[in-house]
């Protein structure tokens, strides 16, 4: 089987179900922002060498690829006619109490936040840095989304909580590294750059 089917190269693609929509259209945005995410934390993933961690990520991956099947499913296709998924996975409030109580056990080494932290703290802090601002803005297209199609309440929360994650988990990378976090203190001003 090849990779390329020439079947995109007027603009649109086919969404699962069989559906043909706009590779613009505010449905592809999401799933492939979401796509973007997950491969920006398998590159993160590169910087990081606590296995409890990247157990934790590799399991995020695969809920996000979960959350990209559904947000490629458009929801009149989504239940069959005998009331049951389309889909043999889907995200619950399961995998967001489990975002939940990663952070929470996270929490427990770090000190409390004063101040805003700029994007830093090492190279693997800051690609999870890096994740968290695409988690968001995939946050943001899933809500887009839901202007216009209904979108479970599920994959919204789930994108929020992982946003979260993905800040608390750039922190503890951080600490755990010995490398030392940046605060955007308006009061300071010892950290205006020197001339």
């Amino acid at each position: 089987m090849k990779i390329y089917t020439k079947t995109g190269d007027k603009g649109e693609t086919a969404l699962y179900g069989g559906t043909r929509v706009s590779k613009a259209s505010a449905r592809v945005e999401s799933y492939g922002n979401i796509d973007e995410l997950n491969s920006f934390i398998g590159s993160a993933k590169c910087e990081i060498t606590d296995e409890k961690v990247l157990s934790q990520l590799k399991k995020i991956q695969f809920d996000l690829f979960t959350v990209g099947s559904e947000s490629a499913t458009p929801a009149d296709k989504l239940t069959l006619a005998n009331g049951k998924s389309r889909l043999t996975l889907m995200i619950s409030e399961t995998e967001i109490e489990e975002l939940e109580n990663w952070m929470d056990d996270f929490e427990k080494d770090l000190e409390p936040l004063q101040f805003f932290i700029l994007p830093g703290g090492g190279k693997a802090a800051t690609s999870l840095h890096i994740c968290r601002t695409v988690c968001r803005r995939a946050e943001r297209s899933m809500v887009f989304l839901n202007e216009t199609e209904e979108v479970r309440p599920e994959l919204i929360k789930y994108l929020n909580r992982l946003s979260d994650y993905l800040f608390v988990l750039a922190r503890y990378i951080s600490k755990i590294n010995g490398e030392k976090e940046e605060y955007w203190n308006p009061n300071d001003r010892t950290n205006k750059l020197q001339k």
